[in-house]
C-alpha cells in the first residue's frame, strides 16, 4: 500500500498551488521557536532570502545577524549548540555548505554537536543568480561528513514538518531548500520522519526513486509511463542520509530495476547513494538521472529544467528508453 495521502493522484491534469520550499522552513522555524524556547537561529545577512524573518521578527532576543561571514556562522551555532540551544543557521547553499565546508566538518560534526545547517537556493531553481549561486554539489558535500543527516524536503509542507522534526533531532544535519515557488503536492496528513523513506505510487516494473524537488517531477513521469504500459513503483526520499535501506530494498526485489532522480549532481550524490546501498546489498542496475558533471546557468527553472532532461518528459523518455 502507498504510504501517501495525495491532493490528486491524476498529476499531469491537476493544477498544483506552489509556494517556495524555503518558506515552509519559515513558518516551521517560527512554530518550533513557539513551541521550544532552546531554538535559536543564525543568518549571514540573508534573513529574508532564507525566510528566517518570521523568526527574527517574532524573537529578536534568539536571532544572531553574523553579517556576510559563513564560516563564523556554524562556529556560532556550534558554540549555541554546546551551550544547550538547538540552532538553525541559514544561508544559500553555494556558501553553505559551499563555502564553510571546513569549519562544518570540525566544528558542528566532529563535535558531533546538534546544529541544523539550512540551505537555501540550491538546485537549478536558483535559476536568474546563475551558475555561481545555483548549489548542485551540497548532496556530496553534505551526505559524506560523518554524524551529518541530509534531508530534502519535496515541498514547502513537507519542509515546515522537517523544521519541527530536527528540532527534537539530536544529531547534525543538512537541510536543502529551493528559492522559486515549486508544486505543494503533499498534505499535512502525508507522513514525515527522519530517516524514513515513502512508497508515494505502487507498482511493479520499475523501482524510480526521487527526491526534493524532483519527486513531484517523477510521479508525473510514472503517470507517462503508465499510458506506455509500464508500472513504475515510486519512492520519495526526503532523507537521503541516512537511507531507509528496508524501504528501497523491498521495492528493488520486486522489481530488480532502479531509476533515481535528483536536482543535483549525480556523483556522489543521491543516486550514487542508492548505488552503495545495492552494490553491497542486492546488486542492480541504476540509472541515475540528475545534472551530469556541469554547472548551472542563468535563466528560468523551466528552461533549465528543460535544459537538464528533469522535467516528467524527459524523465519518462529515459526510463522508457532504458525499459
Amino acid at each position: 500500500m502507498s504510504d501517501m495521502h495525495l491532493v490528486t493522484k491524476d498529476f499531469l491534469k491537476h493544477k498544483f498551488d506552489l509556494e517556495a520550499i524555503k518558506k515552509g522552513f519559515g513558518k516551521g522555524l517560527l512554530a518550533a521557536g513557539k513551541q521550544n524556547e532552546q531554538v535559536v537561529a543564525a543568518c549571514a545577512d540573508l534573513t529574508g532570502s532564507t525566510a528566517m524573518n518570521l523568526f527574527a521578527e517574532d524573537f529578536p532576543e534568539r536571532f544572531v545577524e553574523v553579517g556576510i561571514a559563513e564560516q563564523n556562522l556554524v562556529t556560532v551555532g556550534s558554540g549555541l549548540a554546546a551551550m544547550g540551544k538547538i540552532p538553525f543557521v541559514s544561508s544559500y547553499a553555494a556558501f553553505s555548505p559551499g563555502r564553510n565546508w571546513e569549519q562544518i566538518r570540525t566544528t558542528i560534526c566532529l563535535n558531533d554537536q546538534t546544529v541544523h545547517v539550512v540551505g537555501s537556493h540550491a538546485g537549478l531553481y536558483t535559476g536568474a543568480d546563475g551558475a555561481t549561486h545555483q548549489m548542485l554539489e551540497d548532496i556530496a558535500l553534505t551526505r559524506v561528513l560523518p554524524n551529518m543527516t541530509v534531508i530534502a524536503p519535496a515541498d514547502s509542507i513537507e519542509a515546515e514538518k522537517a523544521v519541527l522534526a530536527l528540532s527534537e533531532y539530536k544529531s547534525p544535519s543538512y537541510l536543502r531548500l529551493t528559492r522559486e515557488p515549486t508544486p505543494i503536492f503533499t498534505t499535512k496528513e502525508t507522513p514525515f520522519e527522519i530517516g524514513k523513506a515513502y512508497v508515494y505510487k505502487d507498482g511493479k516494473d520499475v523501482t524510480l526513486i526521487a527526491t526534493g524537488t524532483m519527486t513531484i517531477n517523477t510521479l508525473m513521469a510514472a503517470d507517462i509511463l503508465a499510458n506506455h504500459g509500464i508500472d513504475a513503483e515510486v519512492i520519495h526520499l526526503p532523507t537521503i542520509k541516512p537511507l531507509d535501506e528496508g524501504t528501497i530494498l523491498n521495492s528493488v526485489k520486486k522489481t530488480n530495476r532502479v531509476v533515481t532522480v535528483e536536482e543535483a549532481q549525480i556523483q556522489a550524490g543521491m543516486g550514487s547513494a542508492i548505488c552503495e546501498l545495492l552494490a553491497e546489498e542486492m546488486p542492480t542496475k541504476v540509472l541515475r538521472i540528475g545534472v551530469k558533471d556541469k554547472f548551472g546557468q542563468t535563466g528560468q527553472p523551466a528552461d533549465l529544467l528543460e535544459h537538464y532532461g528533469l522535467t516528467p518528459n524527459h524523465i519518462a523518455l529515459k526510463i522508457h528508453q532504458v525499459l
